[in-house]
């Protein structure tokens, strides 16, 4: 049976790339992914089933539009062959009869992946209904994945590999903005709830655990819904005390360096996702957003998606996607400039990619350098 279901596997793979290229296309634009049926964006034309064969319509019709002649961009091929050989590699390094639902859950995070990447190359920005539904969907698989042996997270071990993503991530963007601010306070905090009570519950939570973290950023927001404006938690009070409460805490002050910096990217995961949450349902103010001029140095679907990674494939996962993406992005970012290169890669990219080689490779490398340090 395994050559067979690794046919079905690349041909089930670009049938939802040739899926995906319809919510990359649309999504962005805040149009119904299943209506109106699939048409040229050139003309309008409805497309017909034969216009629809992934990967060899785009050849048979020689790159054009069959109704006005209009280029067809060679992504939609490239987007269904790669998600064709991400199902199939998948299918092959986990297969579907060994591992049930588990391999379903991590074709849906190929598929994440690689739509959330290709968004965020066109966009600069990861959609929240890409993310946050795929964290629920993470969070169900996991229930599935009762053998530990198969390496991949039961449900406490996908929560918390959500959680410190998204706490990772987000203190890495606000450490970032605040230097690009050059330590100044930002002049468009968010109301009621954003990075502000984020920081807070970090640092509420490096000393009293995530619980405490959560209900002091809760207890922030409702000030703001009651006075109707924000009351600023200055990021000097809370970034500034967090470096300062890690150094205190590896000299042994309280309970621990290891206990304090898990209670402060939980906390602040916690809160992260919850912002966001809040933030998805919220109609945007576009003048508000022309206004802010506040620097970014992460994303939140950065964020967002970090915590997908870790819901899928659990904290050591997490780890490696996040060293790998780093060490690419400083690769590719140098050679980039060296050459020229005139746009710079967002990245989201460079997170689906150490999200696939932490999945393939699995966590041997962090294993190994965790015993050499004594871990």
């Amino acid at each position: 049976m395994e050559w067979p279901i690794l046919i079905l596997s690349f041909a089930f793979g670009a049938v939802l790339g040739s899926f995906g290229n319809v919510v990359i296309y649309r999504l962005p634009r805040r149009e119904s992914i299943v209506h109106p049926p699939s048409h040229c964006p050139k003309c309008a034309h409805r497309l017909s089933a034969l216009d629809l064969v992934p990967l060899f319509s785009w050849l048979f019709l020689r790159r054009r539009c069959r109704y006005c002649h209009a280029p067809i961009s060679p992504r939609y091929p490239l987007v269904e062959l790669l998600m064709a050989v991400a199902f199939t590699a998948i299918e092959a390094r986990f297969p579907l009869l060994e591992f049930g639902l588990a391999t379903v859950g991590l074709w849906v995070l190929a598929f994440v992946l690689l739509i959330a990447s290709a968004i965020d190359l066109d966009e600069r920005s990861i959609p929240d209904a890409l993310t946050l539904p795929a964290v629920l969907i993470g969070l169900l698989v996991a229930f599935s994945n009762v053998d530990a042996s198969l390496g991949l997270p039961n449900p406490p071990a996908a929560l918390q590999g959500a959680l410190l993503g998204a706490g990772i991530l987000v203190l890495v963007g606000g450490y970032g903005a605040w230097v690009l601010r050059r330590f100044a306070e930002p002049r468009f905090p968010d109301y009621p709830v954003g990075f502000q009570q984020v920081f807070l519950a970090a640092l509420v939570g490096a000393w009293l655990g995530p619980l405490w973290g959560l209900a002091t950023a809760g207890a922030s927001a409702a000030i703001n819904l009651v006075v109707r404006r924000v009351v600023r938690v200055p990021d000097a009070l809370t970034l500034g005390g967090l470096l300062v409460s890690i150094v205190a805490l590896s000299f042994g002050v309280g309970w621990g360096v290891i206990a304090g910096m898990q209670g402060a990217l939980v906390a602040a995961g916690v809160v992260a996702l919850l912002a966001g949450l809040y933030w998805a349902f919220t109609p945007e103010d576009e003048d508000a957003e022309e206004e802010n001029g506040d620097p970014v140095a992460m994303g939140f679907g950065d964020v967002k998606l970090a915590a997908v990674i870790g819901v899928f494939l659990g904290w050591p996962g997490l780890i490696i996607s996040l060293a790998v993406a780093i060490l690419l992005g400083a690769v590719l970012g140098i050679i980039g400039r060296l050459f020229g290169a005139g746009r710079e890669v967002p990245f989201g990219p460079y997170l689906g990619l150490g999200a696939l080689v932490a999945l393939f490779v699995g966590v041997a490398p962090l294993d190994a350098y965790m015993r050499a340090v004594g871990l």
